[in-house]
Formats: C-alpha cells, sequence, structure tokens
C-alpha cells in the first residue's frame, strides 16, 4: 500500500479561519444559553409555564400541537395562540432553532442549509425515494473526527447542537414535505458532526422524534466513526433504534490512516462494543465502508474485510467515494466495485452498495461542508 496523502497545503488557512469561527459562534452562544428552546418543554411543562404566566393551561395543547404535528417555523403561525401568549412565549423562549438560508435540488435529494441563533451554519440532506422520505440530520457545527475523505473534517469542530436544534431539521424538512402531501419516513444521523460525541443532545433529539413526533424508532439510524464509550451507553439506553459503524477499512492500520480518530480505538474492542450492541438490543448493525480507488478497494481488502466481518452479521453498506475539493481521492470504477462485491457475496457477507444522489449539489456522503463559509 502506497503511502497517502490527502489533504492540501490549504488546511493551515482553514486551521487559522475555524478557530475564528469557534471564537466568533462560541461568544455568539453564551448570548442565548440564558433562554430554554420552547422544544425541550413536554406539554406538562408548557401547562406549567403558561399557568405561572397567568395563562390558560389548554393553550399548551395547542401549543404542544403547532410545535410537533403542524411543525410550525415561528410564533406568527400559530394563530389560534394570542398574541399576548406569544410574546410572553418569544420573551422566555427561543421558538425558532433554524432559519433557512438556501436550498439546493438534485434528482431526488434536496440539501438544506440553515442558520442558528448564534449565525452558525449546519446541513441537512432529504433523500427521496419511492415511498420513502429520509433526513440527514447534523449533530454538531462542523465535525473533529477529521476524516480524510469527508469535507465537514476540513471544518473542523466548532459547537455542539441542542437536542431541539437536531430535532427541528427534521421538523421544518416535514413541514416542506406536508407541502407537498408527503412527510418524513426515516431518520439518519449521518450529517456533519460525530453523533456519539455529542451523546446527551443526539439521545434527547431521538426521544423528542420519537415521543413527540412520532417517528418509528426503528426508522432511526445513528452512525459512528467508533465512539465506544458511546456505543456502550447507547446499548442501555432501550431506544429499539438501529447502529451504523463507520469502518472503510478491513484493519487497524489503514483504519487509523483514514480515521484518525481510530489511532486511539482498537478495532478488536470496537467490533467487540459493536456485538455487545447487537446483543443487548436486538438491533443488526450496518458496516459502513466508502470505496476509494488503490487505497481500500482490491479484492485483497475485500477478502480481510470478509474474513473481519462474515460471522458478526449486519450488512456492508459500500459507498462508492465522492470527491471532496483538496482532497486527492478517486473513487473505483464499476467493474472494480462490482469485483469487490463479488468477493464479499463469495464469502457469504451480506452487502449493498448505496446510490449516490445529490453528487451535483455537494449533498453525497462525505460532502457536506458549509460552503458559505468559504
Amino acid at each position: 500500500m502506497p503511502t497517502v496523502f490527502f489533504i492540501d497545503t490549504a488546511e493551515k488557512t482553514a486551521s487559522v479561519v475555524h478557530s475564528f469561527l469557534c471564537f466568533i459562534i462560541v461568544k455568539k452562544w453564551n448570548l442565548f444559553v440564558e433562554r430554554n428552546f420552547i422544544h425541550v418543554l413536554d406539554e406538562q411543562s408548557l401547562k406549567s409555564w403558561l399557568v405561572e404566566h397567568g395563562e390558560a393551561p389548554f393553550r399548551a395543547k395547542q401549543i404542544f400541537n403547532w410545535l410537533w404535528e403542524r411543525c410550525a417555523r415561528n410564533l406568527d403561525e400559530m394563530t389560534n395562540i394570542g398574541k399576548g401568549v406569544r410574546k410572553k412565549m418569544s420573551s422566555s423562549f427561543i421558538c425558532s432553532p433554524l432559519s433557512l438560508v438556501k436550498k439546493e435540488e438534485s434528482e431526488e435529494t434536496i440539501k438544506f442549509l440553515w442558520k442558528l441563533h448564534d449565525g452558525a451554519l449546519v446541513e441537512s440532506v432529504l433523500i427521496c425515494a419511492p415511498g420513502r422520505s429520509t433526513v440527514c440530520v447534523s449533530s454538531q457545527v462542523g465535525c473533529g473526527m477529521r476524516c480524510s475523505f469527508c469535507a465537514s473534517g476540513k471544518v473542523g469542530f466548532i459547537r455542539n447542537l441542542e437536542a431541539s436544534e437536531i430535532a427541528s431539521q427534521v421538523l421544518y424538512i416535514n413541514r416542506y414535505l406536508t407541502e407537498k402531501d408527503g412527510g418524513v419516513t426515516h431518520v439518519v444521523y449521518m450529517g456533519m458532526g460525530e453523533p456519539l460525541q455529542n451523546y446527551e443532545n443526539v439521545v434527547e433529539s431521538i426521544r423528542m422524534l420519537t415521543d413527540r413526533f412520532g417517528i418509528s424508532r426503528r426508522r432511526v439510524t445513528v452512525s459512528t466513526v467508533g465512539v465506544i464509550e458511546g456505543i456502550e451507553r447507547l446499548s442501555g439506553e432501550g431506544l429499539g433504534i438501529n447502529l451504523a459503524l463507520s469502518l472503510h477499512a478491513p484493519n487497524q492500520k489503514l483504519r487509523q490512516k483514514l480515521i484518525p480518530y481510530a489511532r486511539s480505538v482498537d478495532l478488536g474492542e470496537l467490533l467487540f462494543a459493536i456485538e455487545q450492541f447487537r446483543e443487548k438490543t436486538g438491533r443488526e448493525v450496518t458496516y459502513e465502508y466508502i470505496l476509494i480507488q488503490g487505497v481500500n478497494d482490491s479484492t485483497e481488502d475485500a477478502g480481510e474485510l470478509a474474513s473481519l466481518l462474515h460471522k458478526r452479521g449486519g450488512c456492508v453498506n459500500l459507498i462508492p467515494y465522492n470527491p471532496v475539493e483538496g482532497v486527492r481521492m478517486k473513487r473505483p470504477c464499476k467493474e472494480e466495485i462490482e469485483r469487490f462485491r463479488a468477493v464479499l457475496r463469495r464469502e457469504g457477507v451480506a452487502n449493498t452498495c448505496r446510490y449516490t444522489k445529490g453528487k451535483k449539489i455537494s449533498a453525497a456522503c462525505g460532502q457536506l461542508a458549509l460552503h458559505s463559509f468559504e
């Protein structure tokens, strides 16, 4: 395997810009933490707040309906709630966690760029298929994992998203879909950020979406590069959700070249944690594997991957590499991909190949990078 250099010299400049952005955004964020997001409150808490502020408690059900069923984007849409109540709510809570900056469409994919209250930006992606509308949500502003094939890692970590900011990505996209006689059917935590490094907010957002918005737990998937402590905690939450491991290599040596975080995580220990998750939850695990030409796509790599996984169950989701500016990598040709898949099939390893959607608008796997920062 030749030595591979992935990131260009622009990374030094990006690092300076990243530090500046962190300073500005964190400073702005401190101005907002004194007010809670209204989405944090359950219906009983809303009743208590209304009574405390001299308002009728029956309004709680109406407000709750606006937030979680009708997916209101701001207080002005709550037309059956008096202006006086709305004014009090506005003074006490952050009622609009996101505002839409830009929407781009390509084929069956739509990318949404959101502005948060502190000026930070995050992206979500809607992927449509017959009978299925999947929202890919971000869990952090930027990402600290710095995977060599991923645009989000070039931004660097800026801050964690609050649970309401995560859930609102789904709510607002669902509102967009209902205006077209549709609705969100699946949610995947595969956007910007490492979900299990924002554990509490991610878990809280899942509970919001399953208990209040009403999406099926079996239609929610959390992806991780391998935060073992988070996987172990998730095993005991009783959420009933799916887990996806960003594996991307058949051995420790190559994996830590592709994923710097893997240098601190032994692959054997990681796979043991995954096995424990399967046993405790009864849920299968998907192994994500980005195919990069000349790096991890040989038939030898396929054989090693099959040996690693063939007794572990689950399915390998093969993802042909999607181009990222400044990263010198290429996707394999179709014949090379099929040769890789043939080895896995021969060894009894279930696998799928993800059809790339959204590449033209930089919304495909690994391409979310907040181009508005540039």
